[in-house]
């Protein structure tokens, strides 16, 4: 009994460390046992290797497979080979699979029709023929129909085999035949668009015939149309979503040059625009997603961080229990109430499963979307939110959260074939779809975006994969930010890298004067622009690199290059209660105009109301991002369409990019503060930043402007009445500019105070102290403009307000 429990300890023991092997060393020990199978094999079969082990592996392989054994090690070497390359392959793998499964029963069943069809009496000879694979395909075959029939459909079978496993299908046959042929021969001539191949739609599970529960009518006459234009419904799609970057999600694109294997990092993808069918994947090898490390002004090498800084996720679910039990679930509804409609198929996310329903000849779309709250209860889930219809589909959307949500990371947003199709620095990894296909966004695009969502949402974890994914992709040269967050705490983490412009922005009042200093900004580019003769930055920037934009003749200005601009608020709440009108008016500005000048905003808050996201700013930021909110109310305002109240929170989101007409679900992408660390301290080690010492600079202002609050624009009308007229009433203050006795009493007193008007006498008016010449300058003190002496030989400028000497008044301003 002792030796029994340390046997069976030990066993228990090892059993344990190989569950906690990394799958990677799993995978490669199944390839290595491979690898000296296929040594094993090839020494018996190629090199007669003699002895009981040889023999014994003779008679499983020529037993098995016949004459075919003698290519069972290539087949064995190949597949170790690509376990070890392409891991993750998992769909091809198991399509070159079925495709070498085909081709060694209809060679084997040949090989047994040649041989003259010998029996299991005579081992011998069905070893030398085509094995007891054979046996069981060629000889029932040969019986039943002859051994010609038999022989022509096992080359049919064959041929198939070949299709399947280098993914060509029938009507590609010559038009990859005749790029072979013009690879071989040196011609690059262009494969027509009708000859390339279309797009896969990998996410979508369809429910077989079988899976599906039996309904009491089928849908009939109807689904055949609909199968028989498919092909059609697809274009269409296909034209909906082309030219949209956003919309490109990690699809796999199996090009017309031969039939090329679907990248390592796809998953499950929606449609892809065909207008991507021969366009070339920038090159991948490299953990910097350009390919080389950019040098810097200066001859300074800045190595962009490795993708190894990201961790990896875990791999996609195509399909689960838990959907086999929802989708009998939607099928037990529709039978209650006797709708004649079908779950069809469906398509996992990582958060939500969108499951597709079909109805029948004559059904109304509202009986469906009317069971809203019994779908909820035989679910068992109170996020249901229906779709009617699926955009390019003929068919309901029933969106119900996941019961084993999945976590996006980061990294496999920015290694997906999605984020290298583009080398664009201002691309960001979103999240992943409701198909399983990866999002990525392009800010240049955007060109500014709106984020919000209740505390919890996810907001600052899409506020941090958005700073990561710039960090990743970009250099300080290419894209520059401006942090402001008033809560402190949120992007401390950010602080000293070298993308900064200026430090990060915690003070509410520096903030409203940041945005300021950008209008400033996006104004001198844009009289660069004009002054050179260009419409946008990026053409300037290629001008400037090429040597084709000079200074003008007598200037010692250095022209560069202008990066980016990235401004990011975190909470605009906070900025809205301590100056609403400057910053009103500084988002408005820059958001009307800065898109040609390479300046994009990103505002996120966690209140979404009307007094912070005002109608100036909706209508001039036209990309959302709407995570969970609280009310239907909060939904309207960041999207103008109720749905966000119905997200799961955590990262579950409704994206509306610029252009889009219906939001897309979308899980947003994690990155945790270990990854952050390690990307931060990457850039950090690289460059120093340079700050820009006039960013939070405010512009001088009086002390006297406190006391004026929101009554400037009053105050100024005032003045001007009282000073052009020489008359100071407060009478008259009520009758020219409407306003109560309370308000012109004040004003009285503001301009008393600045010595415009001298005090109280009683009912009489009050002496006017400015004569009107000096108007101009009175208006200027009360905004609060500096006053500048100017320089030898300008004009005078007006800073004595005074000609009196007697009242030395001038000195105070």
């Amino acid at each position: 009994m002792g030796c029994a429990h340390l046997v069976g300890g030990t066993a228990r023991h090892i059993g344990r460390g190989a569950r906690d092997l990394d799958p990677a060393h799993r995978r490669d020990g199944i390839a290595f046992t491979l690898l000296a199978l296929a040594v094993v094999v090839a020494a018996r079969e190629w090199w007669n290797l003699s002895g009981t082990a040889g023999d014994a592996v003779h008679s499983v392989v020529a037993g098995t497979f016949g004459r075919v054994g003698v290519v069972v090690p290539v087949v064995l070497v190949y597949v170790a080979v690509r376990l070890m390359r392409h891991p993750d392959r998992v769909q091809a793998n198991s399509r070159i699979g079925i495709g070498l499964t085909a081709i060694a029963l209809a060679v084997c069943g040949i090989l047994q029709i040649g041989a003259g069809l010998p029996s299991t009496d005579d081992f011998a000879a069905l070893r030398k023929a085509g094995g007891v694979v054979g046996y069981a395909v060629g000889t029932p075959l040969a019986s039943l129909l002859t051994q010609p029939i038999a022989v022509v459909l096992l080359l049919l079978l064959a041929f198939f085999g070949v299709l399947v496993v280098t993914a060509t299908p029938v009507n590609q046959i010559v038009p990859r035949l005749r790029g072979a042929y013009h690879r071989l021969t040196g011609r690059h001539d262009e494969v027509d668009d009708e000859d390339a191949p279309l797009v896969i739609n990998a996410g979508h599970t369809a429910l077989p015939e079988t899976e599906v529960l039996p309904k009491k009518r089928r849908l009939g006459r109807r689904r055949a149309e609909r199968a028989e234009h498919a092909d059609e419904a697809d274009e269409s799609r296909l034209d909906a979503y082309e030219g949209d970057e956003a919309y490109l999600s990690a699809a796999t694109i199996e090009a017309a040059r031969g039939g090329a294997e679907p990248a390592a990092d796809t998953e499950p993808t929606a449609v892809v625009a065909p207008a991507a069918r021969r366009i070339e994947a920038p090159p991948t090898t490299s953990g910097v997603p350009r390919g080389e490390q950019p040098m810097l002004e200066g001859d300074v090498l800045y190595t962009l961080p490795s993708e190894d800084a990201l961790a990896k996720g875990a791999p996609h679910k195509v399909r689960s229990a838990a959907n086999d039990r929802v989708v009998e679930a939607l099928t037990n509804v529709l039978d209650q109430f006797e709708i004649d409609a079908q779950v069809t198929g469906f398509t996992r996310g990582p958060t939500v499963t969108r499951y597709e329903v079909e109805l029948g000849l004559g059904v109304k779309v509202e009986r469906v979307t009317a069971l809203s709250k019994n779908i909820a209860y035989a679910v068992a889930s109170a996020d249901v939110r229906i779709l009617s219809p699926i955009p390019g589909k003929s068919a309901i959307g029933i969106e119900i959260p996941n019961t084993d949500r999945e976590t996006v990371a980061l990294g496999d947003v920015l290694r997906s074939s999605a984020a290298k199709r583009t080398e664009h620095p201002m691309v960001i990894g979103v999240g992943k779809d409701v198909e399983g296909g990866y999002v990525v966004a392009n800010l240049a695009k955007m060109p500014h975006l709106l984020v919000a969502g209740a505390t919890g949402a996810g907001k600052s974890s899409f506020v941090n994969s958005m700073i990561v994914s710039i960090l990743m992709r970009s250099t300080p040269d290419e894209v520059r930010m401006v942090l402001v967050d008033p809560k402190r705490v949120e992007l401390t983490i950010y602080e000293g890298i070298p993308h900064l412009i200026t430090p990060i922005i915690t003070n509410p009042k520096k903030a409203a004067e940041a945005l300021e200093w950008v209008v400033r900004e996006m104004e001198a580019r844009y009289d660069d622009l004009a002054m050179f003769g260009f419409k946008h930055v990026d053409d300037f920037n290629v001008a400037v690199r090429a040597g084709k934009v000079k200074p003008l003749p007598g200037s010692e200005r250095k022209i560069a290059p202008y990066p980016y601009l990235l401004v990011i608020v975190d909470e605009l709440a906070d900025l809205m209660m301590v100056a609403p009108r400057d910053v009103e008016a500084s988002i408005q500005r820059i958001t009307q105009l800065a898109r040609a000048a390479g300046i994009h905003l990103v505002l996120a808050t966690q209140r979404p109301s009307v007094d912070v996201v005002t109608g100036l700013i909706k209508a001039n930021v036209p990309s959302r991002l709407a995570f969970a909110t609280s009310s239907l109310t909060d939904s309207r305002v960041v999207l103008d369409q109720p749905g966000a109240e119905k997200l799961i929170g955590q990262g579950d989101a409704l994206f509306l990019p610029m252009g889009a007409a219906k939001p897309m679900r979308t899980q947003g992408a994690w990155v945790s503060e270990s990854e952050i660390h390690a990307v931060v301290e990457h850039v950090k080690k690289q460059l120093k930043p340079v700050y820009r010492q006039d960013v939070a600079v405010a512009a001088a202002k009086k002390q006297v402007d406190e006391d004026i609050g929101d009554d400037l624009d009053l105050l100024l009308q005032a003045a001007e009445l009282v000073i052009t007229s020489q008359f100071g009433s407060t009478s008259m203050l009520q009758r020219k500019l409407r306003v109560g006795f309370a308000k012109a009493g004040r004003l009285m007193d503001l301009l008393e105070s600045r010595e415009i008007v001298g005090p109280s006498e009683g009912s009489k008016a009050r002496e006017v102290l400015v004569q009107p010449d000096d108007l101009p300058g009175t208006l200027a003190m009360l905004r609060g403009d500096s006053v500048d002496d100017g320089l030898p030989g300008d004009p005078p400028v007006a800073v004595d307000y005074f000609d009196d000497a007697e009242d030395d008044r001038a000195g105070r301003w």
